[in-house]
């Protein structure tokens, strides 16, 4: 028996564990939702839909096959929420949290699998990290909602306007997309309130918050604004995330909204360079932007939010790093730097290897939809760009797709969320040689 045990123990590995919770969660998910009791009619839903949903809800992505709110019963959108809570945080922070709560003790393996899900650098204090990152979120998404609530309150009531808050205000942190707008017009959104301020600077926040890393927010509240103490990856994470806001808000300012008064363009255009990176709400009508502001959407889809987060995507930093690695091969230095700190060669090489991985998934996965179902590249691109991200845009072909564009996307969607690399490390145990040393060679680059 000790034997077996230790042969289980040493099996599941940090790297199996998080894609088995997260495996687990998604079948559950789709069980449930399966049943009549979870859909509007009363009907049973087909489980490839289902698993289609509580894939897309586990991994925090927003891409629907059904209206949320004409097709599931409550029942159905509390399972859709707290999938989207519990996929948000984590399935092993998230068992870390109820453990703590039940009393039970957490031990080294249970701390270096959290350690792995919330990629920190180191195994102290990990636990009382996780209390920190619980504690944030719930007042986050609170205070999320209180700003919400009176213009949920004046559009749909009291007892529907305190769940709607709720709803969004979860969904936006966790950078999900799901809505319940499809009351008023399925699939659409939060289009409705393209001008009002309160949902759309709540949503913004909560997607920013959301998508900056937890270590960033341990980081900002140890130095709050004293800067210089900043870790180089919260350094890194904030100079992205201005940089993705401020650009492409100008950009859309300029070419998408032109017709619109200076305050709802305004909102609009920064509303749709925050919601790609990566949360799926939209105020506006992506099929009616231009090929070049598609173009940008797919860009900030891929790039995503920061590592440790509850944002998909390739992620700020691993972007960062592969500008700064070109930069010093222009300038000719042995080193990459980045804030006159050096970069190790095995996470520039794990940079370049979440890049090529989520790229080629990203390419491969449009040409096989577009193939199979007939759509345009261009709109299976922004698809497989939006599942592959976590993001949960889409220019309106999710409904139209076959079984197996389905299947493709839930893959694409799972991979996304637990991460290209993470797959791999479970799939395939080190080599003994790993450490080898061989003769050097040269070879032609360029």
């Amino acid at each position: 028996m000790k034997e077996l045990k230790k042969h289980i123990l040493k099996y599941f590995t940090s790297a199996r564990v998080i894609l088995f919770g997260f495996i687990i969660m998604i079948f559950l998910g789709a069980a449930v939702l399966s049943l009549p009791i979870s859909s509007r009619t009363g009907e049973w839903t087909p489980f490839i839909d289902t698993l289609f949903t509580a894939t897309s809800a586990s991994c925090v992505t927003g891409l629907v096959v059904y209206d949320t709110a004409t097709h599931w019963s409550v029942i159905g959108k509390i399972i859709i929420i707290a999938m989207i809570q519990c996929g948000g945080l984590g399935v092993v922070t998230m068992l870390t949290i109820f453990s703590r709560v039940t009393g039970k003790k957490i031990g080294l393996r249970d701390r270096a699998t959290l350690q792995s899900a919330l990629s920190t650098p180191q195994i102290g204090g990990i636990v009382r990290l996780t209390s920190f990152i619980f504690k944030g979120t719930i007042i986050i998404e609170m205070i999320g909602a209180l700003v919400m609530f009176p213009v949920f309150l004046k559009d749909f009531g009291v007892m529907k306007g305190i769940y709607y808050s709720i709803f969004h205000s979860i969904s936006a942190f966790c950078n999900a997309g799901f809505d319940l707008m499809g009351d008023v017009s399925e699939f659409s959104s939060v289009t409705m309130y393209q001008s009002d301020i309160a949902i759309n600077v709540s949503i913004i926040m909560l997607i920013l918050v959301g998508g900056l890393g937890f270590l960033v927010w341990q980081d900002i509240a140890e130095h709050k604004f004293r800067v210089s103490g900043y870790s180089t990856q919260t350094k890194v994470v904030l100079t992205m995330s201005l940089i993705l806001i401020l650009f492409p808000s100008v950009i859309f300012f300029f070419t998408e909204f032109k017709g619109l008064d200076f305050k709802t363009r305004l909102l609009s255009s920064v509303f749709q360079a925050v919601t790609p990176r990566t949360a799926g709400f939209n105020t506006a009508d992506y099929s009616k932007f231009s090929d070049n502001g598609i173009a940008i959407t797919i860009i900030l889809m891929l790039i995503g939010g920061g590592s440790g987060s509850t944002a998909g995507g390739i992620k700020m930093s691993t972007v960062f790093i592969l500008f700064a690695t070109l930069f010093s091969v222009f300038k000719q230095d042995k080193e990459v730097a980045i804030y006159n700190r050096r970069i190790e060669p095995d996470i520039i090489k794990n940079a370049i290897s979440v890049f090529i991985l989520d790229i080629v998934l990203f390419i491969v996965g449009a040409m096989i939809i577009s193939g199979i179902e007939g759509f345009s590249l261009k709109e299976t691109m922004f698809e497989s760009a939006s599942a592959v991200a976590t993001v949960g845009l889409t220019l309106g072909i999710t409904p139209h797709l076959g079984v197996i564009s389905k299947i493709l996307l839930i893959i694409m969607m799972y991979i996304g969320r637990v991460g290209g690399i993470t797959l791999i490390f479970a799939a395939v145990s080190p080599k003994k040689n790993g450490n080898a040393r061989y003769p050097k060679d040269q070879i032609a680059v360029g």
